[in-house]
């Protein structure tokens, strides 16, 4: 599939597949492009006698010509890079330092923080070794990543703070540079913990769900009483003390809430900027998204891209993760083929030191890997996770999206497949959707720069 065509917010929009490029186009341009191949004149012209001007058909045809010779449109196809055959070099590690929660949230793929396989909290010596696992195995990558996540890791806070004064040494002995992230649900964040936590530079995520009655009703505190006020009461002061940077606010939308468009403006009304809503991912319950659900949650995003549009241009921007391209200075093709990395430049460990593929395969003792300590003992299974990638999954070689969603996430595809080479089908409708919004979004900002 060399281009891909579509029409939203009134622009007519071709996506050159292999390059990336964006073009916004007139509604002649538009249609000829879904005839024409670049050398099949005689096919195009019989296409439109009846509604366009030969002279005008030919005309944009010869204007096509062109830019297919700038490598703008119809570029050739990307091949698997050797990158892929030589030995991986971990960048990140999801560390685990607490299998336990303080609530009790009804989607919670950690089984509300145990992953199946009892509570319990990490060492500082597994953490550690976590961390001289990763400058042991980065090779000379100087950039490293580290996690902290749960269940919820203010729940261990103690090792947190162990680990970022290890991770601190080993930077001044090694030269390697971390970045820390912590993900937490921000119920046990105080005037301590935050001033920590700014001092130490360490990027937020935090966990709210939207509306009041949204969240409350997926994330309960253990004994069953609503979080919200207490969740943003604390949100609010983090965010606050660190002047509106370095954080992340993350939500879940499920079938409870197919108007999930309301939740993201609730959050941008509280007066957050740095937002992602993610659709749940599960197999059964209520709350779980089905196909039939798919018209309703398109509608929604086409909403939400509008709403983003309109709050730029009102002076009051916020950002959307996904709606976040970088369409000049994109990821690299590697990164593009094989995405996120998992189970060969990026793996989770879990309280007792074992590695998984990511955070989200812990518990799944198929895809056990090996341990911070003796490292990784089935390297056929990160070769693996290392060579499946959207040039060699069936359903997406030909997807005009496989470039930046890079397969979709393998532990989707293995919950609902059995198999991390089949993507996930729901998942990959919504990221198409979203990739859709994300491009009319971009190319929108650029015209209005030139007004």
């Amino acid at each position: 599939m060399g281009i891909h065509r579509f029409t939203q917010n009134g622009q007519h929009i071709v996506l050159d597949v292999n390059s990336g490029v964006v073009h916004v186009v007139d509604k002649p341009a538009y249609d000829v492009l879904g005839v024409f191949s670049g050398g099949n004149d005689d096919e195009v012209l019989a296409a439109f006698s009846d509604s366009y001007d030969p002279e005008m058909v030919a005309e944009v045809m010869d204007e096509l010509r062109s830019l297919i010779k700038q490598d703008v449109l119809f570029t050739p196809a990307i091949d698997a890079v050797s990158t892929f055959n030589e030995r991986p070099l971990v960048k990140s590690l999801c560390l685990h330092v607490a299998h336990d929660c303080n609530l009790r949230c009804g989607y919670c793929f950690a089984g509300t923080g145990d992953f199946g396989h009892g509570r319990g909290l990490m060492t500082a010596a597994v953490a550690e070794r976590s961390v001289d696992f990763i400058i042991e195995n980065s090779g000379q990558r100087r950039n490293c990543e580290l996690d902290f996540f749960g269940g919820e890791p203010l729940l261990n806070m103690d090792v947190v703070r162990h680990t970022v004064d290890y991770v601190r040494r080993r930077e001044a002995q090694t030269g390697k540079v971390f970045k820390l992230t912590l993900t937490t649900n921000a119920v046990l964040l105080d005037d301590d913990i935050i001033a920590y936590l700014n001092e130490q530079n360490i990027s937020l995520v935090l966990s709210l769900d939207g509306r009041r009655e949204v969240h409350d009703r997926m994330r309960p505190c253990a004994d069953g009483s609503g979080s919200f006020d207490e969740v943003i009461a604390r949100i609010r002061q983090v965010v606050d003390s660190r002047n509106g940077k370095n954080y992340y606010l993350r939500g879940t939308f499920t079938a409870y809430n197919l108007d999930f468009a309301a939740d993201v403006a609730a959050m941008a009304d509280f007066g957050f900027v740095q937002l992602s809503v993610e659709p749940v991912v599960a197999k059964d319950g209520d709350y779980a998204l089905k196909e039939e659900h798919l018209p309703v949650l398109f509608r929604q995003y086409d909403e939400l891209a509008a709403h983003y549009l309109q709050q730029r241009r009102a002076g009051k921007p916020y950002e959307f993760f996904h709606f976040n391209l970088d369409l000049e200075n994109g990821p690299c093709v590697a990164k593009r083929l094989s995405g996120c990395g998992a189970g060969h430049e990026y793996f989770a460990v879990t309280p007792q030191g074992d590695l998984y593929p990511c955070h989200q395969f812990v518990g799944r003792d198929e895809y056990l890997l090996g341990t911070v300590f003796a490292g990784v003992k089935r390297p056929e299974l990160s070769q693996r996770f290392r060579k499946t990638h959207v040039l060699t999954k069936d359903a997406c070689r030909n997807c005009w999206a496989r470039f930046f969603c890079s397969g979709g996430c393998h532990a989707n595809a293995e919950l609902f497949n059995g198999t991390i080479d089949e993507p996930y089908s729901l998942g990959c409708e919504l990221q198409k959707k979203r990739l859709e919004c994300a491009l009319m979004i971009q190319a929108q900002l650029s015209l209005d720069g030139k007004k």
